[in-house]
């Protein structure tokens, strides 16, 4: 049944980490903020939010957990950082897009500073001695800016909440990413020869993040009283704060 809610969603702000938090990402600049939200597929998103839940309760967390103990977290972080840097083309062209060139600008310096004196980018003294922030934008975020509306909430397998708007866009970013193979034809600077290494690059980068925020997704679903509509619902407040940024 399509359903059509409005909720406030109240969260309460805790300590996090520097690097990519996902805690972070629904802190309490969210709360008390209404958001209407359409869910047609309402019931197939529960399934899929259970699936998710699964693969990381019993796959994902034991291995990320097994994965702290081989790699110390100087070292995670470090491969955070390289898989960033090489996304900055991602972040480049999408800042670009959008009309915020001094980013772009920002973006281009960060790549060239991290890539020479970081050591291939598992440094970051672009932030670390000139304060330079990464600019985090998609092309999801790209279309919302120029009114683009989310259309249905869906829920992906193994990624999780989105939307159709977003799925056009991870659509686009997959194109101009150096760590896909789509449009391998057309760009002459991706990293995977074939699908099996992207399989493997995906893995490897997706262990390593989940690694660095052990225990954070597990709080968020403790204090949730329907994980469903909760991840929802901050997935729509969080993506809309970010086109207004």
């Amino acid at each position: 049944m399509d359903e059509k809610i409005k909720i406030s969603s109240q969260t309460n702000k805790s300590q996090t980490v520097e690097y990519d938090d996902f805690e972070d990402e629904f802190a309490d600049e969210f709360a008390n903020t209404q958001v209407e939200v359409f869910d047609p597929l309402s019931g197939y998103n529960r399934v899929m939010t259970s699936f998710n839940d699964g693969i990381y309760t019993y796959a994902l967390s034991p291995v990320a957990t097994g994965y702290t103990y081989v790699f110390p977290q100087t070292l995670r972080v470090g491969i955070s950082n390289f898989f960033s840097n090489l996304l900055f083309p991602l972040r480049f062209i999408n800042n670009l897009l959008q009309l915020k060139f001094e980013n772009s600008v920002e973006e281009l310096g960060r790549f060239l500073i991290n890539t020479t004196f970081g050591l291939a980018g598992f440094m970051d003294p672009a932030k670390t001695e000139l304060g330079w922030e990464a600019h985090d934008e998609d092309f999801g975020q790209t279309l919302g800016y120029y009114g683009v509306g989310e259309g249905f909430h869906v829920v992906l397998p193994f990624l999780g909440p989105s939307n159709l708007r977003d799925i056009v866009g991870l659509a686009a970013d997959g194109y101009i990413s150096p760590l896909s193979t789509t449009g391998s034809s057309d760009i002459g600077y991706k990293i995977p020869n074939n699908s099996l290494e992207n399989v493997g690059i995906i893995a490897t980068d997706t262990i390593n993040s989940t690694s660095l925020r052990l225990g954070q997704y597990e709080s968020i679903k403790k204090d949730a009283l329907d994980l469903y509509p909760f991840l929802r619902d901050v997935y729509n407040q969080r993506r809309n704060k970010q086109i207004e940024e």
